[in-house]
């Protein structure tokens, strides 16, 4: 009987020492991919909606990002700065420096920031190979959640979300479905493997209530890479609403689909395309919308012919 006991007392002792040494190996690996992570922040320009073009109100947004890069890129969401007239980075250790857009895809919301100046001590993160992670890896996320910097989350791979188009070869979207608690400054965070390697940019969450539900979607590296390094997508500064059916006649459409033009960003491609935004906030499908001006109906002859099925983000952080 008290050789059994003994026994229990040894595995019990064990038992909290690997429940420790593995505590002690997430606050190491946080310490460390965390230096890699950075807040951004931005500041965009909007009309006010109320009918007058010429009317605007500036706001101020908070999204992550990651350095990925020793010479200043960042990767963070495309949400989090497709709209933004001035960019500020700010790293771990307290430095600020300005930023610009150097690539950017809507569809994946994943964009390419470079930094205006030198970075004074630069921690690149480590990009891993996202096609070798599995459904039920262990997974840690670092954003700014309610702006509260720097904040870590730990959850497990829940599914991946592919798209099921594909143009020569590239796939355009596919995205990580995780439990990790994200919010409303998560954009653009990072998300991690547990050997401390980049797998995913988190993006959006699906909600009822407003808040997290523990179904939260991080696009993945890979896609990142392909869209944002070998194939960069060209960034235009223009948020759209895609028009069909009903709505496209609704807004004298002569044809099944159009795109609406909702905002363009200041001094962006689109801005100097001579493009122009709308200035009346409305609501389409219970979706609130901006029209008032331009709405595009073909690029180089070619009509718009827009998909039934479209992704949409049912809330972004």
């Amino acid at each position: 009987m008290k050789k059994m006991k003994y026994i229990l007392t040894i595995l019990v002792f064990f038992g909290f020492a690997i429940i420790s040494l593995k505590a002690q190996n997430m606050a190491d690996l946080y310490a460390k991919v965390d230096l890699t992570t950075v807040i951004v922040e931005v500041i965009a320009t909007e009309t006010a909606g109320n009918g007058d073009m010429n009317e605007k109100v500036s706001t101020g947004s908070l999204g992550s990002g990651v350095l990925v890069n020793k010479n200043g890129k960042i990767i963070t969401a495309a949400h989090v700065v497709n709209n933004a007239e001035a960019i500020r980075i700010v790293f771990k250790d307290g430095q600020k420096l300005p930023a610009k857009i150097v690539a950017l895809s809507r569809g994946a919301d994943v964009a390419l920031l470079q930094c205006d100046g030198v970075i004074h001590h630069p921690i690149v993160a480590r990009m891993g190979n996202s096609d070798n992670v599995r459904i039920g890896d262990k997974v840690m996320v670092i954003g700014s959640p309610m702006g509260l910097d720097h904040s870590l989350s730990v959850g497990y791979i829940s599914r991946r979300d592919r798209d099921g188009n594909s143009h020569n070869g590239l796939r355009r979207m596919e995205f990580f479905q995780m439990d990790a608690a994200i919010n409303t400054g998560n954009s653009g965070g990072t998300m991690f493997n547990m050997k401390g390697e980049l797998i995913g940019i988190v993006s959006f969450i699906l909600t009822w209530s407003g808040g997290f539900e523990g179904i939260g979607f991080a696009a993945t590296i890979n896609i990142v890479k392909k869209l944002l390094f070998e194939k960069p997508n060209v960034w235009l500064g223009v948020d759209v609403y895609y028009l069909q059916g009903h709505l496209a006649f609704a807004l004298n459409v002569p044809q099944e689909g159009g795109i609406l033009i909702e905002n363009i960003t200041k001094d962006s491609p689109a801005y100097f395309m001579g493009l122009h935004g709308g200035y009346i906030k409305a609501e389409i499908d219970k979706n609130p919308v901006i029209h008032g001006v331009d709405i595009i109906l073909s690029v180089d002859g070619k009509k718009f012919s827009i998909p039934k099925k479209m992704f949409t983000n049912p809330w972004i952080t």
